[in-house]
């Protein structure tokens, strides 16, 4: 089953997703455009409080970039920790199903044990993991997506009233 419109008219919507809405870009209008997402996202909390039906407006970024962003040295050691740390919360999540099923104070041993269980493996495959990289990345790091600008894109029928309230803002 196709997506088009049966009439064949061109132009005409192409509708898809969960929502309904189409799908053809042209159907939207950009009303203003932004170099940082904060102040697109003020704009739209400034047409949401203006009863603006802000279901109709899409922020979109264009010239999208990786950007990683490094928060420090990776040694065997931070990675036998952080190893450590995850194991640790998992044998704690292990430990606590597994009390469940015990009568009595015994359920206090089988979350210290799984507890320290889970940070002993936990530590022996951060490390272990660590080694077989063979140093090809020793750091941290945060990776993120970020924009050179953001348009503001209003459903063509809403465009020119979002554009009207957006411009009493400005002034």
């Amino acid at each position: 089953m196709s997506n088009a419109d049966p009439s064949g008219t061109p132009g005409a919507p192409v509708f898809g997703g969960t929502t309904g809405q189409p799908l053809d870009p042209a159907w939207k209008r950009t009303v203003a455009s932004f170099t940082a997402y904060l102040d697109a996202q003020a704009a739209v909390d400034f047409l949401s409080d203006q009863e603006f039906p802000v279901e109709r407006v899409s922020i979109v970024g264009f010239d999208v970039r990786t950007v990683e962003d490094v928060s420090g040295r990776l040694t065997k050691g931070t990675a036998a920790l952080r190893g450590l740390a995850g194991g640790a919360w998992f044998g704690l999540l292990a430990g606590l199903l597994f009390s469940l099923f015990v009568p009595g104070v015994v359920w206090i041993g089988i979350i210290l044990t799984a507890l320290a269980l889970g940070a002993l493996w936990g530590a022996l495959f951060g490390f272990l993991g660590h080694v077989a990289t063979g140093g090809r990345r020793d750091f941290t790091s945060v990776q993120s997506l970020q924009a050179g600008r953001y348009e503001l894109q209003v459903e063509a029928e809403y465009a020119t009233r979002a554009e009207q309230i957006l411009a009493r803002r400005s002034s």
